[in-house]
């Protein structure tokens, strides 16, 4: 099933079932008005959801044209944000930008922060930033959006809290994040709002591409219409989201609606490209001593989006250019 929100008057938007192939959306506002009272109600509301999305998919129900740029996040507000670091090669190759080595301690134990989430950004929302200056940069990402979860829940059990997925665009401002972590309590300005697909996806709708808590397919990210990198989320996964809910709640509960991103999607592999800019920056340091690539600037755009294995877009695609603020 595929779920999306279509921006309206009201800050968080109405609900509705949109057609596997993306091309049209059901509103459903008899059944829930809005994705978090879907999630707050699944067990009563999910079958009256999945039916409707047979009856869209087989073109027996009344339904309009499906617009990414109509579509608001499918939570445009989140009660929690929550960002994992579930590939190793990002953080290593991060950590050695800012000449950190990775402690040992990171194999086993998830790094994650907390995140804003009074403004979650739809697909086509721009990146908007005061000064191009900051070192804007694109962060591609997987995630997903839990049912309820009670407190130190194991990684078996949190498994089945997993109630949708999406694809993430984790902003960060580069040159003002080093300044916050020195300073010994995380992030806040290197952090702006985060960018959603215009779907999220039930588990199933993922088939044999969803095993293990993992998305075994390639996330492609296009930067001004030039491919950037196709790293496959499945490929150098350190925790699969089961672990990462698990660390999440391991001394509070999780609300239904929380949302918690694998990070940065990144392969050993350097054919397999990047899927930010300061990777790919890294690599250049090492290789030749000097970044030669630079950070977003404003009317830059960015693409992000996961095929399956016909070709078929998953998710939609997230598409943004990069704005001044205002």
């Amino acid at each position: 099933m595929k779920l999306a929100t279509l921006k309206t008057a009201g800050r968080d938007g109405s609900l509705a079932v949109v057609s596997r192939d993306l091309s049209r959306a059901a509103p459903v506002p008899e059944v829930a008005l809005t994705l978090q009272y879907a999630l707050d109600n699944w067990t009563a509301v999910e079958p009256r959801l999945a039916h409707v999305y047979r009856m869209l998919n087989a073109g027996e129900c009344g339904s309009v044209p499906f617009d990414s740029r109509r579509a608001a996040a499918p939570l445009p507000r989140a009660y929690q944000w929550l960002d994992g670091s579930a590939y190793l090669s990002h953080v290593e190759r991060v950590r050695r930008a800012r000449g950190a080595e990775l402690p040992d301690r990171l194999r086993d134990d998830p790094l994650m922060y907390q995140g804003a989430s009074d403004v979650m950004l739809g697909a086509c929302d721009p990146i908007e930033a005061a000064d191009e200056d900051w070192g804007i940069d694109f962060e591609a990402e997987v995630g997903v959006i839990t049912d309820d979860v009670a407190c130190g829940i194991s990684v078996e059990e949190a498994a089945s809290r997993i109630r949708l997925i999406l694809l993430i665009n984790d902003v960060s401002l580069r040159h003002l994040i080093p300044d916050e972590l020195a300073k010994g309590f995380g992030f806040l300005h290197g952090k702006p709002a985060s960018a959603f697909s215009p779907v999220a996806v039930t588990p199933d709708e993922l088939g044999a591409a969803w095993t293990d808590c993992k998305v075994r397919l390639p996330l492609t990210v296009h930067w001004n219409g030039r491919l950037f990198g196709q790293a496959n989320a499945g490929v150098d996964v350190q925790f699969d989201f089961a672990r990462l809910i698990a660390h999440a709640a391991r001394t509070r509960k999780l609300t239904a609606g929380t949302i918690i991103g694998s990070g940065t999607v990144s392969n050993y592999d350097a054919a397999a490209g990047y899927s930010c800019i300061v990777e790919k920056r890294v690599v250049e340091i090492i290789e030749s001593g000097a970044a030669a690539t630079g950070f977003l600037r404003y009317g830059d755009r960015v693409r992000i989006e996961m095929r399956d294995a016909r070709g078929n877009s998953v998710f939609g695609a997230i598409e943004q250019e990069v704005r001044p603020c205002g």
